[in-house]
């Protein structure tokens, strides 16, 4: 059970560390506007690792499967705030 906290816990600080990582690609000066994938690449850099972490969630109260959940939405975390990076850099 302290396990499965724990995990839980350090998914979260991954989920805040990301939307901080997030924040610069918003935080850019604009020199024009911005073009779709920018757009998409902000929206993934700051809504997509909240949204993995309800999906794990999600995913962790249909299965039972906690720990697995925890690790799945640490990595969909990480995955979101690259893919938002490379589809939106400063």
């Amino acid at each position: 059970m302290v396990t499965v906290v724990l995990a839980w816990l350090a998914v979260v600080a991954v989920c805040v560390a990301a939307v901080l990582f997030g924040q610069t690609a918003r935080a850019a000066p604009r020199r024009t506007r911005r073009s779709r994938a920018g757009r998409i690449g902000l929206f993934l850099s700051l809504s997509g690792p909240w949204l993995a972490v309800l999906g794990g969630a999600g995913a962790g109260a249909l299965t039972g499967e906690w720990l697995a959940a925890a690790a799945g939405a640490a990595a969909g975390v990480v995955l979101t705030a690259v893919v938002g990076f490379i589809l939106a850099p400063h």
